[in-house]
C-alpha cells in the first residue's frame, strides 16, 4: 500500500498501517491491514480531532485486528 500521507501503526497489531486524510472540514483516518494476499481489511475509520490517537479508537482497531487474526487462524 502506497499514499502520500500515512504511517505505520503497530500498536494496533503487526502490519496496520494509518492513512490520514486531510480535508477542508477535518482530518480523517483510516486504520487498515493489507498483509495478507486475500484482502486489504479496514479496521477502523474516524474524524481525528485532537494530536493523539485516543484509547477508544486504538481499542477498536485492536479488537478488529485481534478478530481478523482469529478468523485468518480458524480459516486454515
Amino acid at each position: 500500500m502506497d499514499s502520500d500521507d500515512w504511517k505505520s501503526f503497530d500498536d494496533v497489531g503487526a502490519g496496520t498501517k494509518e492513512i490520514r486524510v486531510r480535508e477542508a472540514i477535518g482530518i480523517y483516518r483510516v486504520m487498515c491491514i493489507a498483509k495478507f494476499e486475500e484482502a486489504v481489511y479496514v479496521l477502523h475509520c474516524f474524524q481525528k480531532k485532537t494530536e493523539v490517537t485516543s484509547k477508544q479508537d486504538k481499542g477498536i482497531a485492536e479488537a478488529r485486528y485481534r478478530a481478523v487474526v482469529n478468523a485468518r487462524k480458524t480459516q486454515k
